[in-house]
């Protein structure tokens, strides 16, 4: 069972190891080539994203859950914090080794984004790995320009990908426990909707569309989760 939530978050890890290998062997890759596959990835993103929204029947929630998120998000000031501390982290790690600045610019890109978070609970809470999925082949490219660029310390930034999202899914399948299937249900398709518009947003954002501030919308998730079970009420 724990394998099967953690699919997944497995196949993320691989997926950074094998784009860090052949990183080491392309080296520089074309920056037209770049920008063409990482759009390709960014439209399947919204696909995905479009599927998981429509799922809703509860629109008025996943409304509410949305405007009300970004308020609270915006006055926690989620995206500017992780901003800030990705921002610290690298002027902390920037004067040392390249296998250094590889490892933690990974991590970064990896780990901090709604990407981790929204699969790593549609894992935990649907045993769907779709999300992480797509995410693998983004993370496996982008392992591979860092590899080929800063080095093979990237490659171990698999180990923390694999824990956060590995956390994120158990302590999500370990939650439903405790509700009903009904208010059960309900959570993870009022989540799922919600997911799926924050999906959305990040794929426009890889394209280039808009600049959502993603970070910011995440506690939509939890009122999401919060108003669901009352639904059936």
């Amino acid at each position: 069972m724990t394998a099967a939530l953690l699919l997944g978050t497995i196949v993320n890890a691989i997926a950074i190891c094998i784009g860090a290998f052949i990183g080491r062997w392309l080296r520089r890759m074309e920056e037209k080539m770049n920008q063409t596959v990482m759009q390709g990835i960014a439209l399947v993103i919204v696909i995905i994203g479009m599927t998981m929204a429509l799922e809703t029947d509860q629109i008025l929630l996943v409304l509410l859950s949305i405007v009300l998120g970004g308020v609270i998000g915006s006055l926690l000031k989620i995206e500017e914090r992780l901003e800030y501390w990705s921002k610290m982290l690298e002027q902390k790690f920037g004067g040392e080794s390249q296998f250094a600045n590889s490892f933690v610019a990974g991590m970064l890109v990896f780990c901090v984004g709604p990407m981790a978070i929204l699969g790593g609970l549609d894992s935990g809470l649907r045993n769907h790995h779709d999300i992480l999925f797509t995410k693998s082949i983004l993370d496996g490219f982008i392992a591979a320009i860092f590899s080929s660029t800063l080095g093979i310390g990237v490659i171990f930034s698999a180990i923390p990908v694999f824990l956060y999202q590995g956390l994120i899914a158990l302590s999500a399948s370990w939650i439903t426990q405790f509700f009903s299937q009904a208010a059960l249900d309900q959570m993870i398709q009022q989540i799922t909707a919600v997911g799926g518009i924050l999906i959305i947003a990040i794929g426009c954002n890889l394209l280039r569309i808009t600049s959502i501030p993603v970070a910011n919308l995440l506690p939509a998730l939890l009122l999401a989760a919060i108003g669901a079970p009352f639904i059936q009420y």
